[in-house]
């Protein structure tokens, strides 16, 4: 089964794919989709889509797990974030993938095993469980923790679904 994980937002989207075959996790991918910080919103979310599909085309995975929206303080910005993860929610729905959510807490307590840890603690397990692959491809060191949460978000995924086992 291969998984795209997605960690949601306007300016910086991570995503993580990976795939699980006879109880083994392989990094297939990650990176980033980023829009211009200083585009309209429409033009924003045309980026987010654009790549979207070459992100489905390249990789195929049969399921899609997206991070739930969690904002306590910041409407505006809870706003701009929903409406680029509708735009990845309907990505996903025009290529005939499954796209399950996940909560923040949840994610963090299957990788980690506390729902409270931050995003350190996710990319050390994240290395532990998936091995150096992930810090060794040619990739801007910059934003790294967008693309860790799109792998956890799959991992996550993986762990829910197939029954494996990371910690």
């Amino acid at each position: 089964m291969i998984i795209l994980g997605i960690d949601p937002g306007t300016a910086t989207t991570g995503f993580g794919v990976i795939e699980v075959k006879n109880g083994k996790v392989d990094t297939l991918g990650w990176g980033l989709i980023e829009t211009d910080k200083d585009g309209s919103p429409g033009k924003r979310l045309i980026t987010i889509v654009d790549q979207m599909k070459n992100i489905l085309k390249e990789y195929n995975p049969d399921v899609m797990s997206i991070e739930k929206l969690f904002f306590a303080n910041n409407a505006k910005t809870a706003i701009r974030v929903g409406q680029a993860q509708g735009v990845m929610i309907y990505s996903g729905a025009c290529h005939n993938i499954d796209v399950i959510e996940y909560a923040p807490g949840t994610i963090k307590k299957v990788i980690t095993g506390s729902g409270r840890s931050d995003k350190k603690d996710i990319q050390k397990y994240l290395r532990k469980i998936l091995g150096n692959k992930i810090k060794s491809k040619a990739h801007k060191k910059t934003h790294f923790d967008n693309a860790a949460d799109g792998l956890a978000v799959a991992l996550c995924h993986a762990v829910k679904t197939e029954n494996l086992k990371v910690l």
